[in-house]
């Protein structure tokens, strides 16, 4: 994937195409990327596991091949200056789609084996073993989006020609893919995307154990993070947090709704998760009780050497 970023890269410099709105090599650019940061989150979690470690080499491997498996489909359409998503043009063109679909099968149903071994995991320090649970679970989640792409829309359903259509599922709500977007995500910038939470959650992976680790990085200027009581409300804030963002984020998509465009409700829920996210801060910053302070210390210096190595 790392050697696919750079390719990719040489074909946005020097390939012009466009498709579907977008510079032809945009997408595997992307994948790769993405793959890159969620292949490494992985392997890193797969280090934990510790029971059913064979078992995690297995789901480990299933996700590298499918995801190889899916970047190659991926690539070879661009080459072909087809598009790889939602193709049924022609025979050839869905059987590869259908390939993808259960790639992606693969991909999630192994991700989810690893998620059921990191639950069973013993991992001493709290906070560290809910930042990891957290993380792929929501990644689980942010990963299922993706199947509803792949649902007609419904101005598919209502053209009524499903048998025959050349295109059937789309990343956008309430518009035709390809339209007006943001610079960097390709984002519709003029109705929903399911992109969106399908990114958002799915970063969930590296996000929620990169806060732990920052947690971590500042305990020796900030006392009270010295605590590993603290650090684990506060990533159970940050993990509640994240969470609501998510399904914020899939109600505005669902809606119709760009992301750069939110109505008062959007706007309201959005209020009231930063309000309830200051208050959980709040109430996890609170002292402990004198009589377990020294204990949560030496707790947390050895977790802090275990989660930093």
């Amino acid at each position: 994937m790392a050697v696919m970023t750079v390719v990719s890269a040489v074909g946005l410099i020097f390939d012009d195409r466009v498709l579907t709105g977008a510079a032809i090599w945009f997408k595997p650019f992307k994948f790769a990327v993405s793959f890159v940061v969620y292949a490494l989150a992985l392997a890193w979690m797969l280090t934990l596991v510790t029971r059913g470690r064979r078992l995690g080499w297995w789901a480990g491997t299933l996700v590298a091949l499918s995801s190889l498996t899916e970047m190659a489909i991926i690539t070879g359409q661009v080459i072909r200056g087809k598009r790889s998503h939602f193709n049924h043009a022609t025979p050839f063109d869905e059987t590869l789609f259908n390939a993808m679909a259960v790639t992606v099968v693969i991909l999630w149903t192994s991700t989810l084996v690893i998620a059921i071994l990191l639950m069973r995991a013993r991992i001493a320090d709290r906070a560290s073993a809910w930042a990891i649970r957290s993380g792929v679970l929501l990644a689980l989640v942010g990963a299922g989006f993706g199947f509803l792409m792949t649902q007609p829309t419904p101005e598919q359903r209502a053209a009524g020609n499903l048998d025959t259509a050349d295109v059937i599922g789309a990343h956008s709500v309430g518009v035709p893919d390809g339209g007006p977007s943001m610079p960097l995500t390709g984002w519709s910038t003029t109705g929903g995307d399911l992109r969106i939470p399908h990114f958002i959650g799915m970063h969930a992976l590296q996000l929620l154990p990169l806060f732990l680790l920052a947690l971590v990085s500042l305990a020796p200027r900030f006392p009270r993070l010295r605590n590993a009581r603290i650090r684990l409300r506060l990533v159970l804030v940050a993990s509640g947090a994240y969470a609501a963002v998510v399904a914020l984020v899939t109600w505005q998509a669902l809606r119709g709704q760009p992301l750069v465009h939110p109505d008062g409700a959007t706007l309201g829920a959005a209020a009231l998760i930063v309000v309830a996210s200051a208050i959980g801060v709040l109430g996890a910053l609170r002292p402990a009780p004198a009589g377990q302070r020294t204990g949560t210390s030496l707790e947390s210096a050895s977790a802090q050497k275990e989660f930093v190595s």
